[in-house]
């Protein structure tokens, strides 16, 4: 088994908020979305000290994650495109569990899930954590048509390569839409269906003003790290903060400061047009897959909130009520409400969330393979 390498990792997040402290940065005003990076689609190089000073550059060169990375190459719109991802296998004493996919939220990477990859190994199962395209250590194409259906499609490949035949999926946040797409497309393929706190369980696009994305690369580019902590703080946890929440910010504060900020901003305005242009509220009633919604109550993430009147934003990104809607339109669905938890209920809460977790799991059903 796979050790995690927690040392690097630390250090990692300890030198983005060193290098980008929350502190007032300034806003560039350039009209056109940036140019290519030469090094855009070429793989990472190790981690050391001749890299730290591009730990944060778009595919993280110098950022170690908790687990070994590789990389799934292939082609796509005509580019060609690397996938990172770690894939962690328990021992042999243990297996027998079956494999978890483990889907990431927009402003995060695999490695958020450090603490989950490490104790779903630990119980037996093999534990697969894509960087989806656009994010963490894979591609940053800047010609790219974003959609669920592309991604889930990449994430099949990725198990094909790895000859996967059955996962469960687990999604949090914007990986919680992906993992929808997912089960709706490949039924065949998804054993059971965990949502960690989805966005996507509402249609903002009914309520919010729809803006370009050139505007939306616009804000992206003059975001500072004490607005990205702000934006966290307010709709990820009640408007409190703790020092535990702080890895949370190291990727995507380092961005800010970091020398392909600009392409960064860009990526984001093409991957939040996604979000929010494609739904997956509608089709909840044709899924197939057992299904666990585990919501923290209270979350109140919303794409556009300040785009609407306070009496409009007021009503968007109630997870209570959200949570019961979705489990109610879901065929099976069970419903695990966490009290007192914010969006990233598996940072907040570990415990209550694993335990939930494994035992949504442990209900799995039989499957067809458990490589």
């Amino acid at each position: 088994m796979l050790r995690p390498r927690s040392a690097l990792f630390s250090f990692a997040i300890a030198g983005a908020l060193a290098a980008a402290p929350l502190a007032a940065g300034s806003a560039w005003a350039q009209p056109n979305p940036p140019a290519d990076p030469p090094a855009a689609s070429a793989a990472p190089v190790a981690a050391s000290g001749a890299h730290r000073s591009v730990r944060f550059d778009a595919r993280l060169t110098g950022y170690p994650y908790p687990y070994e990375v590789h990389y799934y190459r292939f082609a796509d719109q005509g580019q060609p495109l690397e996938m990172a991802y770690m894939d962690v296998k328990p021992s042999a004493r243990m297996r027998g569990r079956g494999v978890v996919l483990l889907l990431h939220g927009k402003n995060f990477s695999g490695a958020y899930w450090q603490t989950t990859i490490a104790a779903l190994v630990r119980a037996g199962h093999r534990v697969i954590v894509p960087d989806q395209i656009g994010f963490g250590k894979s591609s940053k194409p800047r010609h790219f048509q974003f959609t669920f259906q592309a991604l889930a499609l990449f994430t099949r490949g990725l198990l094909d390569r790895l000859r996967v035949t059955e996962v469960a999926v687990v999604g949090h946040s914007m990986g919680g839409m992906l993992a929808v797409r997912f089960a709706l497309m490949f039924p065949d393929r998804t054993r059971q269906l965990a949502l960690i706190n989805p966005i996507g369980l509402e249609d903002w696009k009914r309520v919010v003003p729809y803006r370009p994305i050139s505007w939306s690369y616009e804000r992206e580019r003059s975001r500072t790290p004490e607005q990205i902590k702000g934006y966290m703080a307010k709709s990820y946890f009640g408007g409190e903060w703790k020092a535990s929440y702080d890895p949370l910010l190291a990727i995507q504060v380092g961005w800010t400061r970091g020398p392909d900020r600009d392409l960064m901003a860009w990526i984001s305005a093409l991957t939040s047009d996604m979000v929010f242009t494609q739904p997956v509220v509608y089709e909840f009633a044709d899924l197939k897959t057992p299904t666990l919604l585990l919501i923290g109550q209270r979350d109140r993430t919303a794409l556009g909130k300040d785009l609407v009147s306070p009496a409009e934003a007021a009503k968007l990104g109630d997870y209570p009520a959200l949570g019961r809607r979705a489990a109610a339109a879901i065929p099976g669905a069970e419903l695990v409400e966490l009290d007192g938890v914010g969006h990233v209920p598996q940072v907040e809460d570990f415990d209550r969330t694993l335990r939930a977790l494994r035992r949504f799991l442990a209900r799995a059903p039989a499957a067809r393979s458990r490589r």
